[in-house]
């Protein structure tokens, strides 16, 4: 039987990846797929670029939609990233009858509803596995694995960047300049790595992971987005103190009134296993009613890693090929005809315990004017430290540790509490969760 022709757009860190997994493994994907696949086509805006993988037997043109629109290619692997012209040559690959495979997270989170309802109409399939945590098989897991399940939260660690940065903080004592400067440096961030740091990336992945786990229309546009530029060393040793550890999480929980969907920093109890992860690994924690609270980690960016979950979706959709359309694994994992309307909730309406830090004059009744702040919104206090006061220094720390209240009336706080004369500055929040 001859081998599956695949058409790769970008030769890049996953695209190079892609190709060398499967010269390597040849074999084996056919032993699985029960058909070779090879890549026989390939775009790259530089088609002189030195390259650090093999391309014999492999057309490689500058232009995308030549591949596209190439009658011997079968399947589109889309690697360029960003959403255009990523989001044309896909429709364009099923307009041709292609089926389509993409680790592009941006495409997914914010065109998906799109791409998907054009691939059921033309009976092709698109395969996203890549697009959230790398290596880590997330999106099968959810979709099929896990397909028993009532599934009421997907919590974690989806951007390796930003928990590279918090790690090197905790653990070197470092400021988050410095980290980042030592991350571009490296490579895990880009010379703008606002997407990273600014918790973009991370809400990308998080729109796709609520999608298939509770049935609803990728909605990107309402995810709560908050990044780690705020985060210190201080804030990072004060959480140890009460025993707890910082990490950037994305979180989508299914409650009574809605679905959660947010991006941020959170404080979690360092004996949970995900407090433990580290560098620049990624995590998802999944709790399902029948299986209980499962975890996945691995490496969540990189060359092999990614191309791992590439070619595993190669792998899918040869063996789908002789699969009648309605018969096979839903996009979203639930038909498409049956996705919920369950309202995502504004993070105002949203209740969660806090972690405050604020820097006040240290006199008698000052933190009395806090606590009756705090206790006139209905925030009860869970723990409290003062740090002692430096020699000459004007205002000490106070550390407040508050049980799960509302967003709103927490703003409504911090608002009181940064107009009191004796608080200096603003009051640093930081949510916090027990991923129980």
């Amino acid at each position: 039987m001859q081998p599956v022709k695949v058409g790769l757009l970008g030769l890049g860190t996953v695209g190079g990846g892609t190709i060398s997994v499967l010269k390597r493994n040849a074999e084996e994907i056919a032993r699985r797929a029960g058909r070779g696949i090879i890549v026989t086509h390939a775009s790259a805006r530089d088609l002189d670029k030195p390259r650090q993988f093999p391309l014999d037997g492999i057309e490689i043109l500058t232009d995308p939609f030549a591949v596209v629109n190439h009658p011997d290619v079968e399947i589109v692997a889309e690697l360029i990233g960003g959403t255009e012209p990523a989001r044309e040559l896909v429709l364009q690959a099923i307009r041709n009858g292609k089926h389509v495979v993409t680790a592009n997270k941006a495409l997914i989170a914010i065109h998906g509803n799109e791409i998907f309802e054009a691939a059921t109409r033309e009976g092709v399939i698109v395969a996203f596995e890549a697009a959230v945590a790398g290596g880590i098989p997330i999106i099968k897991a959810i979709r099929e694995g896990l397909a028993g399940n009532t599934i009421s939260s997907v919590a974690g660690i989806i951007n390796g960047t930003t928990n590279f940065i918090l790690t090197a903080m905790r653990e070197q004592a470092r400021s988050f300049d410095d980290v980042l400067a030592e991350a571009q440096a490296l490579g895990y961030a880009e010379a703008n790595p606002a997407i990273d740091v600014e918790g973009i990336d991370a809400a990308h992945k998080l729109t796709i992971l609520a999608a298939i786990a509770f049935g609803i229309p990728l909605q990107f546009d309402k995810v709560y987005i908050e990044g780690i530029t705020d985060i210190t060393i201080e804030d990072i040793g004060f959480a140890e103190r009460f025993g707890y550890r910082i990490k950037h999480l994305g979180i989508a929980r299914r409650m009574p009134e809605g679905v959660e969907l947010r991006v941020h920093p959170t404080l979690i109890p360092e004996r949970r296993l995900i407090a433990n992860v580290d560098g620049v690994r990624n995590a998802v924690l999944v709790v399902g009613d029948a299986v209980g609270p499962t975890i996945y980690y691995g490496a969540g960016a990189g060359a092999d890693p990614t191309a791992s979950a590439v070619v595993a979706d190669l792998v899918d959709i040869v063996r789908a090929f002789t699969t009648d359309p309605g018969n096979r694994v839903p996009h979203l994992a639930f038909q498409s005809d049956a996705l919920s309307s369950e309202e995502i909730l504004p993070m105002e309406e949203i209740s969660t315990a806090y972690y405050l830090r604020m820097q006040a004059v240290d006199r008698p009744g000052v933190l009395a004017d806090v606590t009756r702040i705090l206790g006139e919104l209905g925030i009860s206090i869970e723990a409290i430290l003062q740090r002692e006061p430096v020699e000459g220094a004007k205002f000490v720390p106070v550390i407040i540790l508050t049980q799960a209240v509302k967003e709103k009336n927490m703003n409504q706080a911090i608002k009181q509490l940064e107009a009191l004369e004796h608080i200096n500055g603003t009051v640093m929040r930081i949510r916090m969760d027990p991923l129980a």
